[in-house]
């Protein structure tokens, strides 16, 4: 029986060439099964690129973007992990703050404070965000509700966040 894994990704650079080679495949190979959300311009860059098509042949579970309607069956079981990889500095600081205005966040932040839920993140960021007045307090605040974050490099592979997950 696999465990499952809440794979998230925001619409950060390479998502649409890196985000299935580097993070999804790998992750399957280490035996998770994918539960995957994408933020809604994630979805729409993927579809365009033949992505979306390629990450749905690794799950038998929906790739979803998008709430369920009232009266619809859940998608996903409820993962115990959460990779949230890549992650733009928006998302961190929104997921940080609270706001949950798409349904990758939604998913994250009901996630966050759950007993026995894991949650990593894997962000994507330009060196000036770490002079921003707000960016510490938001790894902070991630830090605080138990959320292992990491800095995907610009130029080697993402894999590396995947040794994060239990």
């Amino acid at each position: 029986m696999s465990r499952v894994l809440g794979l998230v990704a925001a619409s950060c650079g390479g998502v649409e060439t890196r985000f299935r080679t580097e993070l999804a495949a790998p992750a399957a190979a280490r035996g998770w099964r994918l539960a995957i959300t994408l933020t809604p311009v994630t979805a729409r860059w993927l579809a365009a690129t033949g992505e979306l098509d390629r990450l749905r042949e690794l799950t038998d579970l929906e790739v979803r973007s998008a709430p369920r309607l009232p009266g619809e069956p859940r998608p996903h079981p409820d993962p115990g992990v959460f990779l949230f990889a890549p992650a733009t500095a928006n998302s961190v600081a929104k997921l940080a703050l609270g706001l949950a205005d798409n349904q990758a966040l939604t998913v994250l932040g009901d996630a966050l404070g759950e007993d026995g839920v894991t949650v990593v993140v894997g962000y994507q960021v330009r060196d000036s965000r770490f002079r921003h007045p707000a960016w510490q307090g938001h790894l902070a605040a991630l830090a605080d509700a138990g959320v292992r974050t990491h800095r995907l490099p610009a130029e080697g592979p993402w894999t590396g966040v995947l040794d994060l997950l239990p």
